[in-house]
């Protein structure tokens, strides 16, 4: 019998399975053959102490590392400053946060900065879908180290949950709206942006987005520009030059951003004289689409909240952390159609 705490690692060696199955059976989960499981809890009542994820704590805090993309976009900018603004919360729930930046265009560099905070209780993680930073996610999750994503998933990884909202229902939602707005004769060609940061987010939405469109209105036509990077000035060239390239200025009815922010569109439709012409809609109630929105140069904005998805992926780990039962049943952030109607 010994006082020293085990992580999952631990127990996982000790039965001679692997560390998803000993999560599984700590939090009662489905899955697990009754023999399997019976030698797990057998280990753990063997080992007699305290069970816990990742390393055993040295202070009474969890410490709590949030990981997002390096690259500047307003969203990410603002997930950034909702971190730091949640710091009060996270201290009253025993919780320090720490964020770090890591380069989103550089998967090897990313996964490496993954590698190097193993002296964390939990990470949540917004990445790019790459495969060597699954592999890392997954090395992690195997040493005991619980991973939560946020905002935008990483489907195929062992991370224990995802924290946001669904982006393929948000990508339907915009192609919904956008099919039953009244566009001129002859204006049939609807645009999705995206850019090439390879979020699963945007690539989600846009996926849901055309997938509507062609389900439901077969009158319109969604084609998608998905490698848009660099400046404001830079995506709006990219964008002006698409549209003269495959001459869709007397044919465009609609632009649907999935990710970056609208300012670009909104000036290059200015700089066709398309403005009025052309629905938009975009992601993320920023300073700036709220701005547009009142102009009437932004029709729609999705927006979810992500101060809450913040503060729930933080409790999410904190009861993984601490085996609470049910600590994955919990209700992720819905996505909200805001108009200048309903700006508070």
């Amino acid at each position: 019998m010994s006082n020293t705490p085990f992580t999952i690692a631990d127990i996982a060696r000790e039965a001679g399975v692997g560390t998803a199955t000993v999560d599984r059976v700590l939090n009662q989960r489905p899955g697990v053959n009754p023999e399997t499981a019976a030698r797990v809890k057998r280990v753990i009542a063997e080992l007699g102490s305290t069970v816990q994820r990742g390393r055993p704590r040295k202070q009474g805090n969890l410490r709590f590392a949030y990981v997002l993309p390096e690259e500047k976009t307003e969203f990410v900018e603002m997930v950034a400053r909702q971190i730091a603004q949640a710091a009060s919360d996270f201290r009253h729930q025993h919780i320090t946060e720490v964020t770090y930046r890591l380069p989103a265009s550089e998967p090897a560099k990313f996964a490496k900065g993954l590698a190097e905070l193993k002296d964390c209780h939990g990470l949540v993680v917004m990445a790019p879908d790459s495969p060597i930073i699954k592999a890392e996610i997954n090395q992690l999750v195997r040493q005991g180290i619980p991973v939560v994503t946020l905002f935008s998933d990483m489907p195929g990884s062992m991370r224990h949950a995802y924290c946001g909202a669904d982006n393929r229902a948000a990508g339907r939602t915009a192609g919904l709206l956008m099919g039953r707005m009244q566009f001129s004769q002859g204006r049939d060609q609807l645009l999705c942006l995206a850019q090439s940061s390879r979020l699963t987010a945007q690539s989600e939405r846009c996926a849901g987005f055309t997938q509507i469109v062609e389900e439901k209105f077969n009158k319109l036509s969604a084609t998608t520009l998905s490698d848009l990077t660099g400046k404001g000035e830079d995506i709006e060239e990219a964008i002006i030059e698409f549209i003269e390239r495959h001459s869709l200025k007397r044919r465009l009815a609609g632009i649907y951003s999935a990710g970056l922010s609208a300012e670009s569109i909104v000036s290059a439709l200015h700089r066709m004289k398309l403005t009025g012409a052309v629905t938009c809609i975009a992601h993320d109630l920023s300073l700036a689409h709220r701005s547009l929105l009142i102009s009437g140069e932004l029709n729609y904005v999705l927006n979810q909240d992500s101060y809450y998805g913040i503060t729930l992926s933080a409790r999410v780990l904190r009861e993984i952390c601490e085996h609470v039962r049910g600590a994955l049943n919990f209700t992720r952030p819905r996505t909200e159609i805001i108009t200048v109607e309903n700006l508070d």
